[in-house]
């Protein structure tokens, strides 16, 4: 009994959906990288068809070739897109790196939150002296 391979037609959009996601990679993040919203990489996904030049485009942001997203296949390629996303940091695909240090902002808005605290505090005071003042009055 022999079994058929069952062949489908390439769907370029959901390659491009199921690489960026191997990747860890959100559309937006995607979007910001090639100029675009979020809405036009959902669309692209969406498609069928991509052209050459948007496919080279993404492939480039994503730090892979357009080869590798025509030919993504989930069940192998995962060492591989693992390696080549770790490989892949030459200016483009830098999606995970943080341009501030996160303590440094936490501490920046633990003190914001300190002085609005404090003017609460002196404007509630400055009301309960009114107060005062109205009832000897």
């Amino acid at each position: 009994m022999e079994t058929a391979e069952r062949k489908r037609p390439i769907h370029l959009g959901d390659h491009v959906r199921r690489m960026r996601t191997a990747l860890g990679v959100k559309q937006s993040a995607l979007a910001s990288e090639l100029g675009m919203t979020q809405q036009n990489i959902s669309r692209i996904e969406q498609e069928e068809e991509v052209d050459d030049a948007m496919l080279n485009k993404i492939a480039g942001a994503l730090g892979v070739t357009a080869e590798a997203i025509k030919n993504f296949r989930e069940d192998g390629d995962m060492f591989h897109i693992e390696h080549m996303h770790d490989h892949a940091s030459a200016g483009k695909g830098n999606f995970n790196q943080c341009t501030f240090n996160p303590l440094d902002k936490l501490i920046e808005v633990m003190d914001e939150n300190k002085k609005l605290y404090e003017r609460l505090l002196a404007s509630e005071r400055e009301k309960l002296e009114i107060l005062k003042q109205q009832q000897k009055a």
